[in-house]
């Protein structure tokens, strides 16, 4: 069973900025997930979303 599910989202900044562009991931019931990545990748946008 999905408790989180996303496809193809994106942000976009009021200056143009591209912060995600076509995030997709599934997470299901009893997974760990975690999101690791280099500064300004865009872990804590997708987060806030």
């Amino acid at each position: 069973m999905q408790i989180i599910e996303v496809h193809d989202l994106v942000k976009i900044y009021s200056n143009n900025v591209k912060a995600l562009d076509g995030v997709s991931l599934d997470v299901n019931y009893g997974e760990i997930f975690a999101v690791l990545g280099p500064n300004d990748a865009g872990k804590t946008t997708l987060m806030r979303i």
